[in-house]
């Protein structure tokens, strides 16, 4: 088995690759909460749709988020009467917001509707969120607190990050399959080349899970998601830069310390002051190539440190 922790974009294209590779029993991929919230009434889960879509090649990769061949006749309407829509939701998403809304208020946990939703669609390996009770992220800025999607979506990421938070982390409880999966000893863990502050830490924040994993006797292994101090996609450098660190592959190593056995990150980046052993790939992911090429190299610098 192994164990994936992933946040969206980045992530999931590299859940994509290895979803290629691996026999689907032998792929299990935790997806991050944090960045779940509440709009309009309903329940949006932006990381685990991210995954979902993309395993089940229903992504758009014009956009980079929601589905392909949308339409957008319900947002359209909502605006006009007066609803906001600095978050859009496709007509094809909004399907898939109304379920989880729906069985959720009815009491099923998101894990199991989760794993409904993706064996509807086809998809294979198991998603699974971190946890069943709820997280969320939320940043301070010079402005105060403000609520991940807020900062990320509404307000494009502009107010300067001081600090982030999860809050209901220390409440929460590891999703229980994948504190099994961890105990059953798994061929690796591994660290998506996702965003650390929002998208992996929050997955790390609650109590048991680091310990869950650092006991778990297999390697850990980190994708870097900064190539030559710039981050592919999203806040990522922004946020290293604000927060008093200079974004680099081994700012990201040293995020997650100790909890590191190895670390991949791109051909000519500088490894200076990287503790795990580094592994040297080509980590921008364009086409599916790509992909499975650096899914190939992950697994292959797992294994090389059994």
């Amino acid at each position: 088995m192994i164990v994936a922790l992933s946040g969206g974009i980045g992530g999931a294209k590299l859940a994509l690759g290895l979803s290629k590779i691996l026999p689907p029993e032998e792929l299990l991929i935790v997806a991050n909460t944090g960045d779940d919230f509440e709009h309009s009434g309903l329940a949006i889960c932006p990381d685990i749709d991210t995954l979902t879509y993309t395993l089940a090649g229903l992504d758009n990769p014009v956009l980079g988020w929601g589905r392909r061949d949308e339409s957008w006749a319900f947002m359209e309407t909502f605006a006009q009467l007066g609803g906001e829509d600095w978050f859009r939701l496709g007509d094809r998403d909004l399907a898939l917001h109304v379920l989880r809304t729906h069985r959720l208020r009815q009491g099923e946990a998101l894990s199991s509707i989760t794993d409904d939703i993706r064996r509807r669609l086809g998809i294979g390996p198991r998603i699974l969120p971190m946890s069943d009770d709820p997280v969320r992220t939320r940043i301070r800025s010079d402005e105060g607190w403000i609520d991940f999607q807020d900062w990320f979506v509404r307000r494009r990421a502009a107010p300067v990050v001081r600090a982030v938070e999860f809050a209901g982390a220390g409440s929460a409880r590891p999703q229980a399959e994948v504190l099994a999966a961890l105990r059953a000893r798994p061929r690796a863990v591994m660290i998506c080349p996702s965003n650390p502050f929002i998208s992996i830490e929050p997955i790390l924040a609650i109590p048991g899970m680091r310990e869950a994993i650092a006991a778990c006797g297999a390697p850990v292994v980190a994708v870097s998601p900064i190539i030559a101090g710039q981050a592919v996609k999203g806040p990522t450098a922004k946020m290293f830069a604000e927060l008093g660190m200079a974004p680099s592959a081994s700012a990201v190593a040293a995020r997650y310390g100790a909890l590191l056995s190895g670390f991949v990150m791109e051909e000519g980046d500088d490894a200076a002051g990287i503790t795990p052993r580094v592994f040297r790939a080509r980590t921008l992911m364009r086409g599916l190539e790509d992909k499975l090429a650096l899914a190939r190299a992950v697994l292959a610098a797992a294994d090389a440190l059994r």
